[in-house]
């Protein structure tokens, strides 16, 4: 018997004739049990969908709203993987190792960029109640260098709970060619014209609940659906971002004030709220110039586009619920993991990954050349904060930030077969770890204290279900904090304290504000000077919940650890082989400001070759070794500008060595050869390259599918010659940006 099976139950004799059969008792959920569906949306702001005082069309969601409760003092943490790794455990998400997003671990026990097996998903628990549990979408709860066809899959959806899963391991990923799984293994997906990602998780979740009510009709389902959608890339059908045209033109100012003035009307805040002071940095914009307000209001039309978009998906999934019968017996959990991003800059930008990853400000004329097709798959874009704080109204800052903007988030529960206030404004105080234990509460069962032999932390969060059937219940939370990249707060029966913290500033020099939340909804009136006492005791009190759900050491190292997260070290050489599964972007040859070759052994057939031979990136960014019209060539893609290199001399046939040596001659630049045999065949200059790795779509050998990184050719151009290996070795030369100080184990060799 294997260790964790039960005994056996029955009676073993000499012959089946004189022994007594024996089955375990499967696990069977509680009488009347509801499917569970959560969803959750990407970086969309408290303000944004309609039925939270936007003018976007959200009209599925503002159904659920309709039919269900709407709750307006709903909080997260104001980033992506901690918020989800709260929605999944009922726990703080530095007590689960995911203090920072999943490519940010730093080594430390708040910072491991993975969930704790201390504490066990909603899936485990679920599944070992009698539930099936399914997911699509985004996972960002595990090391990104683990996302490889060998693992090791530990902390993949699959292990961690759930039967089924196709989508997306890290935090983004390109709306038109995405990097998918099915399960563990990464899958190439049919993508081209008609094709959204979004549409392709719904119709994959429609497909899991049909095959789970034909199979197991018994039993009540799980079924998480994680959007890519409103993340950036903003990247949408052209059709919807039509639907949008000129009704932005107004500009953010106006549209700030409407949403206000609307979400007052609809009871979402209290009648006298006030807006939050702007952010200094985005401009009025009267101020503007004719050509940044045609661009600006261009990219919010893209963005409402992209959410209206979501929302037509999420109504097939809830249509098809209600088709099924299911509908009314299903618990849906709707929110958003963070406020709206504000990491398009002042002007946005066409090209996301090269503004944003090498924080690169794109020219304002890129953006006006694109106009006609921003959110098409030539395009990666994200809008300005400007659009951000109009999406966040009335609340201050942003994703990110520990102020209402970063951390007040739309929140809606369906469920009517137990919910009778259709319709009904929620305004108790809650948090997202609180999502678990109500699940558990109306289910009726145990959070355990252990899982697989592993001892359980407690559930941090308190049972939102007295809020049900009480819009008037008083509060029961006391206490919650808040950190992210050094950003700081905490709120106590009411009142907030809050620090914004500039990165590589000193902690102690951060200036602490005081709000009484209860009637200054908004932030807009620091308290700070008129009640010293009650800040200092704010304060003493975060300092304590750090200690307890093990915060500390603060870290503010955005950008340096994005730069250092997830890269093997100790390794530089890489060796790759014709038609292998996808390698992501993490675990690819990192030749970042460095020395590097690649060598490719080929076989060129008498009537001659072409074809991809190596290629890392994609259309927004990358490098690509092929061959075509008898030439071997070289292209790095920074973007906009592309840095082609190509051999004067043709391949000759039968087995050849090919190879590229890209020389370092500075600070994130270079001097590329070409070799044939050993022979040297053509050389260029690339005067600069990314500093972080270019862009989505990862490595492939053999073939560029998907999003191709040249224009040169159309994808996948397979190589039709025969490639036996194909070896990248990267030189010790790497210099890292000074300001990346990470510890030793992260850095790239």
């Amino acid at each position: 018997m294997s260790p964790g099976e039960p005994a056996f139950g029955g009676l073993i004799g000499r012959t089946y004739r004189d022994s007594t059969p024996w089955w375990p008792e499967p696990a069977r959920a509680p009488s009347g049990a509801p499917n569970v569906v959560f969803v959750v949306l990407d970086d969309v702001g408290f303000a944004q969908l309609g039925c939270y005082g936007s003018d976007i069309a959200t009209p599925h969601m503002d159904r659920l709203a309709a039919g269900g409760l709407q709750y307006t003092g709903f909080h997260t943490t104001a980033m992506c993987s901690p918020t989800r790794a709260a929605l999944l455990t009922g726990r703080n998400h530095h007590s689960v190792g995911m203090g920072i997003v999943a490519e940010f671990a730093s080594g430390y026990p708040a910072y491991q960029g993975r969930l704790s097996k201390r504490a066990a998903t909603l899936a485990e628990v679920l599944r070992g109640h009698g539930y099936n549990c399914l997911a699509v979408g985004k996972w960002h709860l595990m090391p990104l260098r683990d996302a490889s066809p060998a693992g090791p899959f530990d902390w993949w959806p699959l292990q961690r709970g759930f039967e089924r899963w196709y989508g997306f391991p890290a935090g983004f990923t390109d709306q038109f060619h995405p990097e998918l799984y099915d399960g563990n293994q990464p899958v190439e997906v049919p993508t081209g014209p008609g094709y959204h990602l979004s549409e392709a998780l719904v119709d994959r979740a429609i497909e899991y609940v049909r095959d789970q009510q034909s199979g197991t009709p018994e039993k009540p389902f799980f079924l998480y659906v994680a959007f890519g959608a409103a993340h950036w890339p903003h990247q949408v059908p052209l059709e919807y971002v039509e639907k949008y045209r000129g009704r932005y033109d107004r500009g953010w100012d106006a549209v700030r004030a409407e949403w206000l003035a609307r979400q007052k009307q609809l009871g979402i805040v209290p009648p006298d709220t006030e807006l939050a002071p702007r952010d200094p940095s985005v401009p009025a914009w009267d101020s503007l110039t004719p050509e940044e307000q045609r661009l600006f209001a261009c990219h919010m039309e893209v963005y409402a586009g992209f959410l209206e978009h979501t929302d037509t998906q999420l109504g097939r999934l809830v249509d098809y619920l209600a088709r099924v019968d299911q509908l009314d017996n299903t618990l849906i959990v709707l929110i958003s993991d963070n406020g709206a991003s504000d990491e398009g800059g002042r002007n946005g930008c066409v090209n996301v990954y090269k503004h944003y990853q090498n924080r690169i400000t794109e020219p304002l004329e890129i953006g006006l050349a694109a106009l006609e097709r921003l959110g098409d798959e030539t395009t990666s874009p994200h809008y300005p904060a400007g659009w951000a704080q109009a999406g966040n109204t009335p609340l201050k800052w942003y994703k990110k930030d520990t102020h209402g903007g970063g951390v007040r988030d739309p929140l809606i529960v369906h469920w009517p077969a137990r919910i009778q206030d259709r319709g009904g404004l929620r305004t108790q105080y809650h948090h997202v770890v609180d999502i678990f234990p109500t699940v558990l509460e109306v289910l009726g069962i145990e959070g355990p204290t252990t899982y697989n032999g592993i001892p359980q932390l407690p559930i941090h969060g308190l049972s939102m279900a007295y809020t049900f059937d009480s819009a008037d219940a008083p509060t029961r939370k006391q206490t919650q904090y808040y950190e992210i990249l050094g950003d700081r707060a905490v709120w106590h029966r009411g009142w907030k304290a809050v620090a914004r913290h500039e990165a590589g500033t000193d902690f102690d020099a951060d200036r602490w504000e005081l709000y009484y939340l209860d009637e200054d909804y908004a932030e807009a009136r620091d308290l700070a000077d008129q009640h010293p006492h009650k800040l200092r005791e704010l304060i003493d009190r975060w300092w304590v919940e750090a200690g307890t759900y093990g915060v500390l050491p603060l870290d503010d190292r955005d950008g340096a650890l994005l730069r250092a997260a997830g890269r093997p070290a100790g390794r530089n050489v890489f060796t790759f082989y014709p038609h292998s599964a996808r390698v992501e972007r993490v675990n690819a040859p990192n030749v970042t400001n460095r020395s590097y070759s690649i060598t490719a052994e080929v076989e060129i057939p008498p009537q001659g070759a072409a074809g991809v031979i190596l290629a890392a990136g994609g259309r927004f960014g990358g490098y690509v070794l092929f061959v075509k019209e008898r030439r071997l060539v070289y292209e790095y893609n920074f973007g906009d500008i592309r840095y082609v290199i190509a051999s004067h001399a043709d391949l000759p046939t039968g087995s050849s060595t090919l190879r590229f040596e890209f020389a370092k001659s500075g600070q994130h630049r270079g001097n590329g050869s070409l070799l044939i045999n050993g022979g040297r065949v053509g050389s260029g200059e690339v005067p600069q390259t990314w500093r972080a790795f270019g862009s989505t779509a990862g490595l492939h050998c053999g073939r560029d599918p998907g999003s191709p990184v040249s224009q040169a050719y159309e994808p996948p151009f397979p190589f039709s010659g025969k490639i036996h290996r194909v070896v990248v070795e990267l030189a010790d030369d790497q210099q890292r940006d000074p300001a990346a100080t990470v510890p030793a184990a992260l850095t790239e060799d």
